[in-house]
């Protein structure tokens, strides 16, 4: 009787892992899950991913060795016509070595319900294709067919590649909810990897090891004239592979929230990055134990560090440019200048050069690093202590953990007078310390000759200013005409020239009017919109005709006009991210304004001043007035750039308070 009952519980137990393995395979689709209306947990969702499972493992062949291959499985559930954007999906693959990386697609179907029967289509040649993304890199893209509320879509890709310093990241977490997502990274013993998660999802793993074994074959030919057969000889390795598996259940749909830095740094992952090797018969190499291990192999690779010190394409041109100068400060403005006008940055992200610096300077095209490594190897001949800054894009996301692939950029470092000035010249209206806004992430890392390395950090440290002057006059009939004097400082001018500059006036003017509904704009001018050693001034005369409520005798307006903030921006109930600002900023309006003759005061808002909890926020509200005129001086300063999201109560409550206050009315009375 026990072992009766011993082997149904093996039984059962044997069955479970069956069903738990079928569950999640391709081609199950039941009629319950086609006439499912909406998610059981997140009824908003447009589409589910019911799961997606995943595994990364490793080849062996005689030619190239080690390849990796990963294989992703994933079913997804369309609740509603907002959802069917998910039936596109799209993996990008490298085609700039040999071998090259390989991106297919299989068993891509749509599942419907029609008459009460499974109708399946199978994606067809016109609905898959291959982009050409970059000189290396393409992308293949399916969309798969007959898509429809109540849909069910399916489809496996398998990802091969010569590649494995990182496997690819696994998500866990996405746009829609997934009900199940699972990823097995298979590693031969040979290769360590460090692993690390990121978000807020809970992971669970668990680990086993398996034997495998590669077999070798050595092949003899017969010589001369012998009859004997080609005789083969076969070797066997055995080694041993740990397979982890990580698993979620349940994962809620990431939310953007505004003001965050880049939605995938709190995205849930997993992330595998080569930490060593240990081959047969030879000793551990250890690749990326410390980040002065990590900036020294890049910093000695050839298209990072030997280009810098190539100096003779240029030095007849920097002779010329440094002619007649002699502190730092003009040798650094004037080859900083040369680089910024002479080269225009081909949009791709490296440390690494691509055509060199060389060819670069010819072409008066690059890469970030031929741009950036060029500007350091000029300023170094002209005698100025400058070194590459290696850093990692806000669309990269925020380096943590040494490793190689945590960066992506290099700009330059000048170190002077007890301060390290920053500079990037693949943009045009940077200045030194303030930089491209995708550059502005944290922490970067300097890399001096000696191979030694020093944490910089690169956010603003002072308030750029944005200061509005306005002079109106109210008319009996409760239009408002005027003139705005508008000042930019520092990364407002250079946001302000980044967009100015990149459309014509009567475009840009079409935006500003649609920002202030009912405002006619006349007398437009800018000036110093090239010249970035001062602040960009924007001048123009302004009608309005729905800033002020007219109701029988009474006029009612905000003194802010259609400067008011009428909207917290923050109106999520939690948190769970920082607010990123960008840079540290104030907005100052002065504003003056007369009333029309026959009109007298009845109400007008009280001054007021808060500040939020360490200084992180204030604002001024002051005003004052004398018979029939009033001024109006509002500032808010954001000191910090980011702010835990663990002030985000008291954030959001400052800033209602800045909406309600700029939402009190003056109330004028007919005399």
């Amino acid at each position: 009787m026990k072992n009766k009952i011993a082997l149904i519980i093996v039984f059962l137990l044997l069955n479970t892992v069956v069903f738990s393995q079928k569950k999640y395979e391709l081609g199950k689709v039941t009629i319950e899950e086609l006439k499912e209306k909406a998610h059981p947990i997140d009824t908003s969702a447009v589409a589910a991913v019911l799961f997606q499972v995943g595994r990364t493992y490793f080849e062996y062949s005689e030619l190239n060795g080690f390849g990796m291959v990963t294989e992703i499985d994933t079913k997804i559930k369309i609740y509603k016509k907002e959802g069917y954007g998910n039936a596109s999906h799209a993996y990008s693959f490298f085609t700039g070595g040999s071998p090259s990386e390989t991106v297919t697609f299989s068993k891509a179907i749509t599942y419907n319900l029609v008459d009460g029967k499974i109708q399946k289509t199978k994606l067809k040649s016109e609905g898959e294709f291959t982009e050409n993304r970059s000189k290396n890199y393409f992308r293949k893209k399916i969309t798969l067919p007959d898509v429809k509320v109540g849909s069910i879509l399916e489809y496996k890709v398998v990802i091969r590649s010569p590649y494995f310093s990182t496997l690819p990241e696994w998500y866990f977490q996405k746009e829609i909810p997934v009900n199940y997502s699972e990823f097995l990274a298979c590693i031969p013993e040979y290769y360590v990897y460090n692993v690390r998660n990121k978000g807020y999802v809970p992971i669970t793993s668990s680990v086993e090891s398996k034997n495998r074994s590669i077999t070798l074959t050595d092949k003899t030919r017969a010589t001369g004239t012998s009859t004997e057969p080609t005789k083969f000889d076969y070797d066997r390795i055995d080694y041993i592979e740990t397979q982890t598996k990580f698993v979620a259940e349940n994962v809620p749909a990431i939310k953007d929230e505004v003001f965050v830095n880049n939605i995938d740094n709190y995205t849930s992952s997993v992330i595998h990055e080569l930490s060593g090797k240990r081959m047969p018969q030879s000793s551990f190499e250890n690749f990326a134990s410390d980040w002065e291990g990590v900036v020294r192999k890049i910093y000695i690779a050839e298209n990072f560090g030997p280009e810098v010190e190539k100096t003779g394409y240029f030095e007849k041109d920097i002779d010329i440019i440094l002619s007649g100068l002699v502190s730092p400060e003009d040798k650094i403005g004037a080859i900083f200048n040369y680089v910024k006008s002479r080269m225009n940055w081909n949009n791709n992200n490296s440390y690494y050069c691509d055509e060199g610096v060389r060819r670069a300077y010819i072409d008066k095209t690059g890469n970030v690093a031929e741009i950036n490594l060029m500007l350091v190897s000029m300023l170094r001949y002209a005698g100025i202590d400058a070194n590459p800054v290696l850093l990692s894009t806000r669309s990269n996301g925020i380096t943590v953990y040494p490793s190689r692939t945590a960066f992506n950029y290099v700009i330059a470092g000048v170190e002077y007078n007890n301060s390290i000035f920053l500079l990037d010249a693949t943009h045009k209206n940077t200045l030194p310390n303030i930089l491209p806004f995708n550059a502005l992430n944290w922490i970067g890392r300097v890399i001096r000759k000696d191979g030694t390395s020093v944490e910089v950090d690169l956010m603003p440290k002072s308030n750029s200013k944005d200061v509005i002057n306005m002079m109106a006059t109210i008319e009996k009939d409760g239009t408002m005409t005027g003139k705005v004097r508008e000042n930019y400082f520092d990364y407002n001018a250079y946001s302000f020239r980044e967009r100015y500059n990149s459309m014509n006036k009567e475009s840009y003017l079409e935006k500003l009017e649609k920002k202030y509904p009912g405002i006619e704009i006349g007398d437009y001018e800018v000036l110093n919109k090239t010249d970035l050693s001062k602040p960009v001034v924007e001048n123009y005369s302004f009608t309005h005709n729905n800033a002020i409520e007219v109701i029988g005798d009474k006029m009612y307006f905000s003194p802010l006009f259609f400067l008011a903030e009428t909207k917290n921006i923050f109106t999520q109930e939690k948190r769970e991210y920082p607010v990123d600002f960008i840079f540290p900023n104030q907005d100052k309006y002065n504003i003056s304004f007369t009333i029309p003759e026959g009109y007298a005061i009845e109400t007008i808002p009280q001054s007021k001043s808060v500040a939020m909890i360490d200084g992180i926020c204030n604002f001024t509200y002051l005003v004052s007035n004398t018979e029939n005129k009033f001024q109006i001086v509002y500032t808010l300063d954001i000191n910090e750039a980011i702010i835990s999201p663990e002030y985000y109560e008291v954030l959001k409550n400052f800033f209602k308070e800045i909406v309600d206050k700029h939402s009190e009315k003056i109330v004028l009375k007919k005399i």
